[in-house]
């Protein structure tokens, strides 16, 4: 799904209004995590009367139009008892932001001083979901639960306080501060997880296949195609030597 220019200039706007407010506040980074968090429920839904709304014995992120949208950082595990309830009144969409690119500050808490931004070497991808997507693969068939995936910039701002020799390692996260907006997958049911099969699959593939043409790692091959398998968006076909081999249920264009 392509990001238009509106949508950009609605994400910058939702950026300023949550940093501005926190500077204003307590400073960020005293929310952990949730700085992300806040941007985007303010992006996904600027009425805050829409906004953290009781439903049975949970709280819903945001409730429009007779739709929950849930913004969920990590931890979908904690998503279970939530969807349980939810998915019995409403439609959900999980919004899930992945960091696409990254640049890291350090921070000296004795000194306060801050470090030279560095771009890590590490590119987000819609992959990145795969762990999370496991976690609640038995909901994953109900057609009311839809997927938003959100590919983002962001600055990531790390505490020195490591136990290695360069208090790197060990250290704790700050705050994640997005930055921009780069992409976004919504899966609006079962079908559409056949997004995440890669072109260029001979017509029976192991998962070592499967990885080489998505550029991930064998593990995450083997754990996207179980979900995929369990969605019936693959198949098992048979086995080569220890591994199966699957085949896609549907058609690929030509």
């Amino acid at each position: 799904m392509s990001i238009c220019d509106n949508d950009i200039i609605l994400f910058h706007q939702a950026c300023r209004e949550i940093i501005n407010r926190e500077r204003a506040s307590m400073g960020i980074g005293t929310l952990s995590e949730k700085t992300v968090h806040a941007v985007l429920k303010r992006f996904y839904e600027p009425d805050p009367e829409h906004q953290e709304i009781p439903v049975e014995n949970f709280v819903a992120d945001i409730l429009r139009d007779g739709e929950i949208i849930e913004i969920q950082t990590r931890g979908f595990n904690k998503l279970r008892r939530k969807l349980d309830t939810f998915l019995k009144y409403y439609p959900v969409t999980i919004v899930y932001p992945i960091i696409h690119t990254k640049w890291l500050y350090w921070i000296n808490e004795e000194t306060g001083e801050l470090s030279p931004k560095r771009k890590s070497p590490k590119t987000g991808t819609f992959y990145d979901a795969v762990p999370e997507l496991y976690k609640i693969k038995m909901y994953l068939d109900n057609p009311n639960l839809h997927l938003c995936l959100v590919l983002i910039d962001a600055d990531e701002y790390l505490l020195l306080n490591g136990w290695s020799r360069d208090r790197k390692k060990g250290s704790s996260r700050f705050d994640r501060i997005p930055v921009e907006l780069v992409d976004e997958l919504y899966i609006g049911g079962p079908a559409d997880y056949r997004l995440f099969v890669p072109e260029g699959l001979p017509e029976n593939y192991t998962s070592k296949d499967f990885a080489k043409a998505a550029h991930i790692p064998v593990g995450y091959a083997q754990t996207l195609l179980g979900i995929l398998y369990f969605l019936h968006v693959v198949e098992r076909t048979g086995k080569s030597g220890h591994s199966y081999t699957y085949r896609n249920t549907f058609k690929t264009p030509e």
